[in-house]
């Protein structure tokens, strides 16, 4: 029997299914993405720093300062003579011979306090004499009063002239006249004779005595007997170069330093100045005044005086850096409120060496460029480097 013919196996194509084929294309295409990124994104990158720099470039950028009163410079230190805040030289009214003093050098002394008394002999008789002629001429009045009321009685019983009546009068008011000068030249002489009493016109400390008893001094002479000096007030009277005349004024606190102090600055107070200078010698006068209770400032002697502050209503000043020096002048760069550059002339003042004093052309309130560039124009569009 035959066996029949077995026909070969088949074996059917498997199909793929349509998830195993999206995952390798989302593989591709996310490589192809991931290299565009890798590629793209740095060079872009580098694009937007290079237009950010050449932006930041492209701007002036420049630093900032408004103006300001100056530094404070450093105290005045000038020559002073130190005076007692009164000062009087005592004469002799009157000739005499001293009888007695009662203060001696250094001593303290009240106002209208006895200094010294003299012995006015000549002075006595003229006083001696003054009052007899004010006797002498007060009885020669009483005479002629008396005469000239007879005469009037007389007149009215036509015994005598109307002339001679009239003559008796008048001789009466001669007299009474006469008295009268009589009574001034005695109170004269006796004012006069309170001289002989030396007393003191202020409260203060006798610096200078000459004087003795038995001593003879006569009035008008240019001796003084005492010198009186109020001392626990002292002024300092200093002379202040014109260039440094406008930094003082009345009220300004000052120190006083002697070398005999060493280390001691004893407060004053400028009081007043001459407010004129000294043609001779081109300075200022200026008078200060300190409280000296314990004596330690000596009358006359050498001082130096420290002023510790300058006079109000000074001008601006801005670093020297700052101007800016063309033909129309000097100059300072200001930024206004559109952040544009605008140049403005300024008015010079004093140098101060970093400083320059502007004595117009700036405000406080001002934004001024430090050390403008040669190449910023007039409009250009600056940043601040910096807070002002």
């Amino acid at each position: 029997m035959e066996t029949p013919h077995a026909s070969p196996t088949t074996h059917p194509i498997p199909s793929v299914p349509p998830a195993a084929l999206g995952r390798p294309l989302w593989i591709a295409g996310t490589a192809v993405v991931a290299a565009l990124c890798i590629g793209l994104i740095p060079r872009w990158t580098r694009t937007q720093r290079v237009a950010s720099q050449t932006a930041e470039l492209s701007l002036t950028r420049v630093r900032l300062v408004h103006p300001a009163p100056p530094p404070a410079a450093p105290p005045i230190t000038l020559s002073g003579e130190i005076r007692p805040a009164s000062e009087a030289a005592i004469y002799a009214r009157v000739s005499g011979y001293v009888r007695k003093w009662h203060v001696d050098l250094g001593s303290r002394v009240e106002p209208g306090q006895l200094l010294a008394e003299l012995d006015t002999p000549d002075l006595d008789r003229q006083i001696a004499q003054a009052k007899a002629e004010v006797a002498q001429a007060r009885a020669a009045l009483q005479l002629a009063e008396a005469t000239t009321r007879r005469w009037a009685e007389m007149l009215k019983s036509r015994t005598v002239s109307q002339q001679e009546a009239e003559e008796k009068a008048g001789d009466a008011q001669l007299k009474k006249a006469a008295l009268e000068a009589a009574l001034s030249g005695l109170q004269r002489l006796e004012e006069v004779q309170r001289f002989a009493r030396i007393t003191a016109p202020f409260a203060g400390t006798i610096v200078e005595r000459r004087l003795d008893i038995g001593q003879l001094v006569a009035a008008g002479t240019d001796q003084p007997l005492f010198r009186l000096a109020e001392t626990s007030h002292v002024r300092i009277y200093v002379r202040v170069p014109q260039n440094l005349a406008r930094s003082v004024a009345p009220g300004q606190n000052a120190e006083v330093l002697v070398s005999e102090l060493p280390g001691q600055a004893i407060p004053a107070k400028v009081a007043r100045t001459a407010g004129a200078m000294d043609p001779a010698s081109r300075t200022l006068l200026i008078e200060l005044e300190t409280e000296n209770p314990e004596g330690k400032l000596l009358a006359g002697s050498y001082a130096r005086v420290r002023l510790q502050e300058t006079a109000t209503d000074t001008p601006m000043a801005l670093p020297a850096n700052c101007l800016v020096f063309r033909s129309e002048g000097p100059q300072v760069v200001l930024r206004d409120a559109q952040g544009l550059a605008v140049f403005r002339p300024v008015t010079l003042g004093r140098d101060f060496g970093t400083w320059i004093e502007l004595l117009s052309g700036v405000a406080p309130a001002d934004a001024v460029v430090v050390s403008p560039p040669d190449s910023l124009a007039e409009g250009t569009l600056i940043t601040p480097a910096a807070e002002p």
